[in-house]
């Protein structure tokens, strides 16, 4: 049999495992940072574009894009050319696919902390952004099937289904959420509105952790782990099981966010029901991976490779218990909007992905360089200082869930609250914060202990260069089934009708859910009392929305006596119907905002943006002084905002889009005077004019400042429905 003779393309593996150490600590610094200003909240004071609303999307963006994505390329790009015994299929499209990925790394990087955000949890960048991504997605998948077109192995390996799902799912998850109408270059409103457009992003939001977080991990695990041991996988036949229960039922859960919330029931059920589903092929992939070491236990004691993949694979197997845990309705109630989702978030990202992509490093690179990792006691110092870490960070936060949940829903004899004021549950659980950021430093530390290690290994070893590879080319397919072949095994030779079954798996789910949501009007009933925003509230609330204050503030009061006591009536879905985005948030780290209008007056939240703590002691929140700065009414595209929402079917007159600065001088001039009864505010006004005078400088009156913006917004909040005794609450 005649051999072939080609090369294995690690230069670009080497790429994809230096963008992900650089950026991996670029994320987790941010991060740190990040749990540093819940104890320090104003230590970025001032600075726009490092507070902590612009910079929370930042660090999402980088963990799961920039490290975990980066981490998975570099192990698909390894194990796919030696699965199929073929170099990639392009060297062109694989180097457009690792440059592309950076540009858009480096396009968050820059866009997000300057404010340029849809909200959209996981789906934050905006739509020139999106469509690069959806460009280098589409490259990476070329080059993914076009090797396999060319392979030399016939059957497709178990981790190149999980490869092909994530592409598939991927593909389909951002191009749909993404959907949006542009305003500018960097702004647009999502085509979706309130309700519908929380369904979709939370089906995206699940699934984005679903297949991009688990699914090529997933496949990395069935490679790697078995390398790794240098035993077969456990089970060839739970692989197919897992494989494609998992990808059938995983595309269903996203309505568990929105349990107790304004979608319609039906929808919400079927999430818990399929989320519950979800258990028996998440823990059948981790059973799968954990005993496809068995004989090779001993070595686990002495390989740091091995124990990164062991905790990693623990780490997915309680993460992926807990989940479909929390899609009770009644643990739902508890967790939702409490620390301990962040709690549980981190036990997947920095166990299930950090680990994996730790061990799979170390496996690596000492491989590619043909040589040995400088030092394995430095890989076992960084595992235990990981592992020590991630406990120390997940810990204190359940702790601190509990304590949250447990204090909201407290009441006294008489039937008030028992600690009606929010900030005494943020007081209660500081300590829990300190020991948060104290798990962080822990889990850097280790992070930077690899980037030493792996810096010696490559300062030793040989250059990283294409490894010489030969095989037997493959002769022609039969196109029809073998004799007494079966139908799985016929599948696994055929990438193409493999990739068609599994879009039709992952498409089900999502068109069951969404379709009637969207097109059955009864599901999204409408109130009549319920109107367009202001021009000055519509500025408002994208100011909001730039300024990523739904991270810590939620718009959805559930039917529970506590939120209803605490914050108002339940809310319904007809609330919604011209939100484009929906802000329903998903975090309370501060008090629920959906019906804090009129709640108090324009000078408290003046104060309240300028400085929190001045009018809520031991407020954890940071002050917002640009936004006395910058001005808001000199907006260009104000009409062009409300001509999109028109389009969008919000009822905006052409007159009102015409006449739309002239109603947002009138109404910020309403709330200039309001402010005006402070004589504090009358004094600090007058010196301010009076320094301006002069300096020689253009002196912005207050009316015309984004400030006003965002108090006109606030004020509007859950004004449209009668609410009893709001201003007492």
């Amino acid at each position: 049999m005649e051999m072939q003779q080609f090369y294995y393309d690690n230069k670009i593996v080497k790429k994809f495992i230096y963008a992900t150490i650089i950026f991996g600590v670029v994320g987790m610094s941010v991060g740190l940072l990040l749990a540093t200003m819940f104890l320090f909240p104003n230590i970025t004071d001032g600075i726009s574009w490092l507070s902590f609303g612009r910079l929370r999307p930042l660090h999402t963006n980088a963990v799961i894009f920039a490290f975990v994505g980066n981490a998975f390329f570099a192990g698909m790009y390894y194990s796919m050319q030696r699965l199929l015994k073929a170099r990639m299929y392009s060297d062109l499209l694989s180097n457009l696919h690792f440059w592309g990925w950076q540009l858009i790394i480096v396009a968050a990087a820059i866009t997000l902390p300057l404010g340029y955000t849809s909200s959209k949890e996981y789906a934050e960048l905006e739509w020139p952004i999106d469509i690069a991504i959806a460009f280098i997605w589409v490259v990476m998948g070329i080059n993914m099937i076009g090797t396999m077109l060319r392979r030399r192995e016939r059957h497709l390996y178990v981790a190149i289904w999980f490869y092909l799902a994530t592409f598939v799912t991927v593909a389909v998850l951002h191009i749909f959420n993404s959907l949006a109408l542009p305003v500018s270059a960097l702004k647009s409103y999502s085509v979706y509105a309130g309700v519908q457009d929380a369904l979709v992003q939370w089906w995206y939001g699940h699934n984005a952790v679903a297949f991009f977080l688990t699914t090529p991990f997933l496949g990395l695990m069935y490679y790697f782990v078995p390398k790794a041991a240098n035993r077969p996988v456990y089970s060839y036949r739970l692989s197919i099981i897992h494989f494609w229960s998992l990808i059938f039922i995983y595309i269903w859960a996203g309505p568990h966010h929105l349990l107790y919330s304004a979608l319609p029931d039906w929808a919400q059920n079927l999430g818990v029901v399929f989320s519950l589903m979800l258990l028996a092929p998440s823990w059948g992939g981790m059973i799968n991976g954990l005993l496809t070491l068995r004989g090779v236990w001993d070595k686990v004691r002495v390989e740091p490779v091995l124990k990164f993949f062991v905790v990693a694979i623990t780490g997915y197997g309680m993460a992926t218990f807990e989940g479909p845990m929390l899609s009770l309705k009644n643990v739902n109630a508890i967790a939702h909007f409490t620390d301990w989702i962040v709690a549980h978030v981190h036990v997947g990202a920095l166990a299930w992905n950090g680990f994996m992509a730790f061990g799979m490093i170390y496996w690596l690179v000492p491989r590619m360089t043909k040589g040995k990792l400088f030092s394995t006691k430095l890989a076992n110092l960084h595992f235990w200082l990981g592992t020590l870490g991630i406990i120390l960070y997940a810990l204190p936060m359940y702790v601190a869930g509990f304590l949250q949940a447990s204090m909201w829903k407290q009441f006294n004899p008489d039937g008030t609250l028992m600690y009606g004021n929010f900030l005494e549950t943020v007081t209660q659980i500081i300590p829990m914060y300190w020991m948060r950021m104290f798990g962080g430093v822990l889990y850097i530390l280790g992070m930077l202990i690899l980037v030493y290690n792996i810096y010696r290994t490559l300062r030793a070893n040989d250059a990283i260069e294409d490894d010489y590879a030969e095989a037997p080319a493959l002769a022609p397919i039969n196109k029809g089934r073998l004799k007494g072949e079966k139908f799985h095994p016929w599948l696994e030779r055929r990438p193409i009708q493999l990739t068609i079954l599994a879009t039709i798996a992952i498409l089900i789910g999502g068109i069951v859910q969404i379709v009637p949501t969207i097109m059955v009007k009864s599901n999204i009933p409408t109130i009549a009392a319920v109107k367009p925003y202001t021009p000055l509230e519509l500025q408002g609330r994208d100011i909001y929305i730039r300024e990523g204050c739904v991270g810590c503030h939620s718009q959805q009061v559930r039917p529970f006596r506590s939120e209803v006591e605490r914050y108002g009536p339940q809310s319904k879905a007809g609330e919604y119907v011209y939100d484009h985005p929906f802000l329903w948030g998903s975090k309370r780290t501060g008090p629920d905002l959906m019906r804090v209008g009129q709640k108090y007056n324009d000078n408290w939240h003046f104060n309240h943006m300028w400085d929190p703590q001045s009018t809520s002691a031991g407020s954890i929140m940071p002050g917002y002084k640009w936004l006395f700065d910058n001005e808001a009414m000199d907006n260009s595209d104000i009409e062009t905002k409300l001509e999109v929402m028109q389009t969008l079917g919000v009822p905006y007159t052409d007159a009102e889009v015409a006449n739309a600065r002239k109603a947002m001088a009138i109404q910020a001039q309403g709330i200039e005077d309001n402010l005006h009864a402070d004589p504090d505010f009358v004094k600090s006004y007058e010196n301010s004019k009076k320094a301006a005078a002069a300096n020689g400088e253009k002196f912005v009156p207050m009316s015309e400042r984004e400030i006003v913006a965002v108090i006109a917004y606030l004020q509007r909040l859950g004004t449209d429905i009668k609410v009893k005794d709001n201003a007492k609450k």
